[in-house]
């Protein structure tokens, strides 16, 4: 929660001023039953028309300057929490960005979605009820005992019994339903979690026919969430009545004694309606600061999980090197290189070495989970490994800038992500100052021109969310484009052609070689007719390298290709 509290720095003066204007508002509310009383002991007891008249004057002065130092008490409570929510929210985006993806893995992105969503809100409503309730119910409530005891201390003898009778229920009740709400609030991630899965993977449950299964499963989520709150909420629901209850009993007695010292002359009609006012004033302000202590509570957890993600602090740190290396240096070379993720016993690769030149086309294939994306994300450091070098132009990766190095590098990964916008607009992400010259030779390079030429509003295209609007090789293609808008020194085609047919994917690889700026290129594939061009292809087998070479020393010597190769060319081999 400290750590929290620093974005609060810049709004001291509206975190003192809230308050203040609640608390004056709160004295000027006291005043009301006194000049209640006055109107019914001298304006009406002596038929005083004028009085009334003025007293009535006094009343809605009282209740003008109020509405006033509440408005004003708004406007800095939301201002200040508005603010202070708002850094939160910088901060932590800013804090995820820098995070490696270990660490986002370990966290899982449903959580992160909850932590900057739902509990960011919560607290935002926490700060703005805090700021402009907290003072205020505790002055409604003393001082409403106060003013009781200035009117008559005998009468007011019942405040002392309810008061504390009255804050016992009250805060019973919440230190109960505290842990309920924070079980709750986990049984919502788990909700929020299942809701995020069904929506990515919609089609994939509708390919299964699954829905009825899933659900089940999100009916039941569900109604264990909705038992949850309807538990806390049964306990809560006590509240109000054993409250009101307590009150009730203790304004019959007070009226009931009241009573007995007007006909005494001890008191006046007057005086047994303001104490009446008053002993609601507490009620009201009591059950107030209940709800506000039960949303602080819930804003003071939500607060404690967001904190939690900025404790986590990045596995990588940004080095200083902001150039290339001497010429005639490998541009990727691997020394014995080992990975292991996050909380896995084992290796996902194991000692991996090999080095690829300037201008060099490197294949890599392998089955699935043999570690083929898992060894491309470590040249952009997205994954650091545990033993061994990775080396960028004979320098080791991390001693270089992350933004240098990244931009030195061109990613097309293997789920083709587009943004909404423009077509041009998803291209300038590659690179921000390309002109529409340079934005076209890329999207000609990419085979992707007759996509454009397809629509007449050409690079003004808007393509949707996702990329819906376009058809899984069109995806693939525009985000080929977009790496290549940058010109890199590192060009990574992580199964990016998947989508695309045998000739479509051949002229790519062509198209790509012939580009003028010469990067080197690694290709990911299933495909061995993808990689049969490269200069040289590496063999991964559950994340050990079995074999590297070109095509025909793979064929001949490498089991692992050849049983690749085999499984797709069958009609060669008979």
């Amino acid at each position: 929660m400290k750590k929290l509290l620093t974005y609060m720095k810049g709004y001291k003066k509206q975190c003192f001023l809230a308050p203040l204007f609640k608390m004056l508002e709160a004295l000027f509310e006291l005043f009301i039953p006194l000049v209640v009383a006055s109107i019914i002991d001298v304006g009406i007891a002596n038929g005083d028309t004028s009085y009334i008249a003025w007293c009535c004057v006094i009343m809605v002065a009282l209740g003008a300057i109020g509405l006033t130092c509440t408005l004003f008490a708004q406007y800095f409570s939301a201002y200040a929490a508005v603010g202070f929510v708002s850094g939160i929210k910088h901060g932590l985006f800013k804090h995820v960005s820098s995070l490696s993806y270990s660490e986002i893995d370990t966290l899982g992105t449903s959580t992160l979605i909850t932590r900057m969503t739902s509990d960011i809100n919560q607290v935002q409503t926490g700060v703005n009820l805090t700021l402009r309730l907290f003072m205020r119910s505790p002055v409604i409530v003393f001082g409403a005992m106060i003013m009781a005891f200035i009117v008559d201390v005998n009468a007011s003898l019942i405040f002392v019994v309810t008061i504390p009778l009255l804050a016992a229920v009250v805060f019973g009740i919440i230190l109960s339903t505290i842990p309920l709400y924070k079980r709750v609030q986990s049984k919502l991630d788990d909700t929020l979690h299942t809701s995020r899965e069904n929506l990515t993977g919609a089609r994939v449950i509708r390919a299964f026919g699954l829905e009825e299964k899933e659900k089940a499963k999100f009916h039941r989520q569900t109604e264990d969430l909705n038992k949850g709150q309807k538990l806390v909420g049964r306990i809560s629901a006590i509240m109000n009545p054993a409250t009101f209850a307590i009150v009730n009993i203790s304004i019959a007695i007070l009226i009931w004694r009241g009573a007995i010292q007007v006909n005494y002359g001890n008191l006046t009609q007057g005086q047994v309606i303001a104490l009446y006012n008053y002993m609601s004033q507490i009620l009201i302000e009591l059950i107030k600061l209940a709800n506000l202590i039960v949303t602080m509570t819930k804003a003071v957890a939500c607060a404690n999980r967001i904190e939690s993600v900025f404790e986590v602090k990045p596995s990588q740190e940004s080095g200083t090197l902001k150039s290339g290396g001497n010429e005639g240096e490998p541009t990727v070379e691997f020394k014995d290189v080992f990975l292991r993720y996050a909380g896995s016993p084992e290796y996902t690769l194991e000692s991996i070495s090999f080095t690829a030149m300037q201008g060099e086309r490197i294949g890599i294939i392998g089955g699935t989970g043999s570690g083929k994306s898992s060894l491309i994300n470590l040249i952009g450091r997205f994954y650091d490994c545990e033993k061994g070098q990775v080396l960028i132009e004979g320098n080791d990766a991390r001693e270089y800038d992350l933004e240098y190095l990244r931009e030195s590098i061109g990613i097309v990964p293997q789920r083709a992500v587009l943004f909404r916008g423009t077509v041009r607009d998803n291209l300038k992400w590659g690179n921000k100052n390309a002109s529409d010259a340079e934005i076209l030779e890329a999207i000609a390079t990419a085979q992707a021109t007759d996509v454009l030429e397809s629509k007449s509003e050409g690079l003004d295209f808007v393509i949707e969310e996702g990329g819906k609007n376009l058809s899984g090789g069109q995806r693939q293609r525009y985000t080929i484009a977009r790496a290549l808008v940058k010109k890199p020194k590192i060009l990574i085609l992580d199964d990016s052609s998947s989508a695309l047919d045998y000739a479509t994917d051949a002229k790519l690889r062509h198209a790509i070689g012939a580009m003028e700026h010469k990067p080197t290129t690694f290709i990911v594939s299933q495909r061995t007719a993808s990689l049969q061009g490269c200069d040289r292809i590496i063999v991964l087998d559950d994340g050990k390298m079995v074999g590297i070479g070109t095509h025909e020393e793979l064929l001949a010597l490498c089991p692992v290709y050849q049983e690749i190769y085999n499984s797709q060319f069958k009609e060669d081999v008979q």
